[in-house]
């Protein structure tokens, strides 16, 4: 059996899907399915069985949970970099995270689960060190309490642990996420609907629209997921993107082109994020190299060009 937490989500139903190409459909999927637009992007999955979140994490506190687990992928969370109320993300993105790794560790389960860049925060240097963390909301600190906790207990464990800083995520799936949707996601929306690609003025030093970040397509994190799911054991925190910085600028001049037309409007930077804002970032990977994945990524033109694809259907 195979147990993927936010199955329901842009990721998470991504994985169930490619173990389903892989003639898997002994899957649990957890999520919280209060959203409920979100089922759909598990209608056309197979799956064995689902579980509410609150019932699982009822279940792991209790000890309860029984299922016979082969792999972990650890993918629900609050992924609302906005979100204000500390105590909420703390529960959500470390209290169940070490509840599940837990039982992962104890059963020696192979557990693969989604950190985030966001971990680095106003730190320009990611390579894997405590001294590029730097964290600038509550949602980077509660990724980050997780991992370190997950550093304290790699030594001891007997099986495969593995955390997987995601960098910028792009791929069809995403709409529900709302604010939260991908740059590239927003961006088609809003040459749908206006004709128009609406980016920050300047800031920190970077031009308009010229702010950078690593965009990464999610068949590729996929991909990366089912990789650390599989023997042999293997014990790390990895980042994952491609390792090249784009512009938003780029990804504008992109759909732009797929669109056959459209224009660029650059709007003040908001206020509230100021202090709070990544305006560079680019993946070091070479621990996800020295771990064994060797796959290429997704260039930004295919990637963006198989999302318009999907998004067009």
């Amino acid at each position: 059996m195979y147990l993927v937490t936010g199955g329901a989500g842009f990721i998470g139903s991504h994985i169930v899907r490619a173990l389903n190409d892989r003639g898997i459909t002994d899957i649990i999927v957890v999520d919280d399915l209060t959203q409920c637009s979100r089922f759909a992007n598990l209608a056309d999955c197979r799956i064995a069985d689902y579980l509410d979140r609150s019932e699982l994490r009822r279940q792991l506190d209790a000890g309860t949970f029984a299922a016979s687990v082969r792999a972990i992928f650890h993918q629900g969370a609050c992924t609302d970099t906005m979100e204000t109320d500390g105590r909420y993300m703390m529960d959500n993105n470390f209290a169940f995270s070490k509840a599940l790794l837990q039982f992962a560790l104890t059963c020696r389960v192979s557990f693969v689960y989604a950190s985030s860049a966001a971990t680095y925060g106003a730190s320009s240097e990611t390579r894997i060190d405590p001294l590029n963390e730097r964290p600038l909301n509550i949602y980077g600190y509660s990724k980050l309490a997780f991992d370190q906790h997950v550093r304290h207990l790699l030594p001891a464990a007997d099986s495969t642990v593995v955390g997987l800083r995601y960098f910028n995520v792009y791929g069809p799936n995403e709409a529900h996420k709302g604010r939260m949707a991908s740059m590239v996601y927003q961006l088609h929306r809003q040459l749908c609907q206006t004709g128009k690609a609406r980016l920050f003025e300047g800031t920190a030093g970077f031009g308009n629209g010229e702010q950078r970040r690593d965009f990464v397509f999610v068949g590729d994190v996929v991909k990366v997921n089912l990789f650390f799911a599989e023997a042999p054991v293997r014990k790390a925190i990895v980042n994952v993107g491609t390792g090249r910085s784009r512009s938003f600028n780029d990804i504008a001049r992109i759909l732009i082109s797929l669109r056959g037309g459209g224009t660029i409007e650059y709007i003040p930077f908001p206020k509230e994020l100021q202090g709070k804002y990544q305006s560079f970032t680019e993946a070091d990977l070479s621990d996800l190299r020295d771990a064994g994945y060797t796959e290429p990524f997704t260039g930004l033109e295919e990637g963006v060009a198989q999302c318009v694809d999907a998004w067009s259907a």
